[in-house]
């Protein structure tokens, strides 16, 4: 598992790329909120988007996800905390206000380019507060 990288995987690298190009500036790999320990792998804290580019095997594509033949129960039950911590982490952004991105890796670069920044100049054109707290 040391091979898996956390970070600046290829389509975490070609989607920056693509932003980059078209004059977005981001963090990588930044927590957006500071008691939550989770990061973005791309992170607009003026427009308040979060973007994570989830692994098909990691986080269960419902396209490609496969199963592992070796200890599949470990697995099995892996992927599926993943996806129970990916859904905690989006509704607990949203309660927040931020807008959640979620691509898959296998997502074309271009287009996931293009949900990205309509995400982005959406909310950098429109007034978003933070929830007030009742």
């Amino acid at each position: 598992m040391q091979g898996n990288r956390g970070r600046d995987t290829k389509p975490e690298m070609a989607l920056r790329r693509m932003l980059h190009s078209r004059g977005l500036r981001y963090f990588v790999n930044r927590r957006p909120l500071p008691g939550l320990r989770r990061t973005a792998d791309l992170l607009f804290p003026r427009a308040r988007v979060a973007v994570f580019v989830d692994g098909c095997f990691w986080h269960g594509c419902p396209e490609h996800h496969t199963v592992a033949k070796a200890n599949a129960e470990y697995w099995e039950e892996k992927v599926r905390r993943n996806r129970e911590r990916d859904a905690d982490t989006d509704a607990m952004l949203r309660s927040e206000g931020w807008v959640v991105v979620r691509l898959w890796e296998h997502q074309d670069a271009i287009n996931s380019a293009n949900q990205v920044e309509a995400a982005v100049r959406e909310r950098s054109l429109g007034v978003h507060e933070r929830p007030s707290q009742a």
